[in-house]
């Protein structure tokens, strides 16, 4: 299992917003899902799914899940880190 330390938190969510667009946005765009309705990004989804923290976040990029790929072949941890802090906090702030 990845363990991400809480210093993540301060990662580049710019450089996260990049990588979304590049990688998730396909599926996932505004926070939705294309694929499966129910798993989008949303924050009550997320909990729902109790996918709702940096590490679950992170750990579901890397691993993947169903018909979701794994991204750990593809980015870098950093990246990973990047993009599920971006992730998390346009959760937060409802994909504004």
């Amino acid at each position: 299992a990845i363990a991400w330390t809480p210093a993540v938190l301060a990662a580049d969510t710019a450089n996260g917003a990049k990588l979304f667009e590049v990688h998730c946005a396909g599926c996932h765009a505004n926070g939705g899902n294309i694929v499966r309705r129910n798993k989008t990004l949303k924050l009550r989804a997320l909990e729902k799914n109790q996918v709702n923290t940096l590490n679950a976040i992170a750990t579901l990029v890397a691993n993947g899940k169903g018909v979701m790929s794994a991204y750990k072949d593809r980015l870098t941890p950093t990246e990973i880190e990047a993009v599920s802090a971006y992730v998390l906090q346009q959760a937060q702030q409802g994909w504004r």
